[in-house]
């Protein structure tokens, strides 16, 4: 069973995710400048999937009990558990600017993670298809999905360096309220973000974490 790690460990995982998450989309950028489209596709998703660890890492951070802590595990080591935010280019783009707004990129019944599981397949494999028709790499992902691919692990890519004190502060301030009410999580989070701007470990940004946990009328009420 894998062990309950520590906040500096957990930080080292953070850290080296985002510089994987990095090294896959220049290799796939190297792939779009010489044609290799349906590779390059494949890597920008092995991209968003390790980008994606350090939400899940913060899963494991709060995990209290060892079905939890299992549990936070194979979450971590799911390929649909990792790139569930390949659609927060889209949802953005479309005006959403708040957690409840960004609803759809963690909604169970969505099918979003399973399509983009199976570009990645498309662009390493060849398959048999309903109705006997093959499947084959360049031809199964255009140029355009694949710029678009490359484009989305691009924004999705972290931008700076995780601490062992940002995780002690993310258990400190969300590990109380953790699956428990919506309500009191974003709270908690909110708690956390201010915790981090008093201790230089985080900015506030445009909109504020209230506004984007609650949304601009609550914030100002």
């Amino acid at each position: 069973m894998d062990s309950r790690p520590s906040p500096s460990v957990i930080a080292e995982g953070m850290n080296l995710a985002v510089r994987n998450a990095g090294r896959l989309l220049t290799d796939a950028n190297t792939l779009i400048a010489s044609g290799s489209f349906a590779t390059a596709a494949s890597l920008a998703a092995l991209s968003i999937e390790e980008s994606g660890k350090v939400a899940l890492l913060r899963t494991v951070a709060l995990a209290t009990e060892d079905k939890a802590l299992k549990t936070a595990w194979k979450e971590y080591r799911s390929h649909k558990s990792k790139n569930f935010a390949w659609l927060l280019p889209d949802l953005v783009k479309s005006g959403a600017t708040t957690l409840d707004e960004l609803y759809p990129l963690v909604d169970p019944e969505s099918s979003h993670p399973t399509v983009l599981d199976q570009i990645k397949q498309a662009g390493f494999y060849t398959d048999l298809l309903t109705g006997n028709v093959w499947s084959y790499p360049s031809q199964a992902v255009t140029e355009e999905l694949a710029r678009s691919l490359v484009d989305r692990a691009a924004s999705l890519l972290s931008t700076r360096s995780h601490t062992a004190r940002e995780v002690e502060l993310w258990v400190q301030h969300v590990g109380p309220t953790w699956r428990g009410s919506m309500d009191d999580m974003k709270k908690s989070v909110e708690s956390w973000h201010l915790a981090m701007v008093r201790e230089g470990l985080a900015t506030e940004a445009a909109p504020t974490m209230r506004d984007f946990l609650f949304g601009p009328s609550k914030s100002e009420g």
